[in-house]
């Protein structure tokens, strides 16, 4: 899946998701892990992207993130 270890300090999990911000907006988007790793993006595992939430009075937008872990989303339907 990835090489890119979760952005939490002391997590070492594998990430599976980005988090990145649009200040202008507001708004922090949850999404699926990008192609090439953004210093001004948040790679997060399984657990924190799960936790994450928006700062006050700010939206979170959540796409739908697909891992290849056993029990984890499968395949698109």
């Amino acid at each position: 899946m990835s090489n890119r270890p979760c952005s939490r300090i002391a997590c070492g999990k594998p990430s599976v998701a980005t988090l990145t911000f649009d200040y202008a907006d507001s708004m922090a988007v949850l999404g699926p892990l990008a192609i090439e790793h953004d210093p001004h993006s948040f790679d997060l595992c399984d657990r924190h992207s799960a936790r994450t939430t928006a700062p006050q009075g700010w939206q979170l937008v959540r796409h739908r993130v697909f891992t290849d872990q056993a029990g984890a989303a499968g395949s698109a339907t």
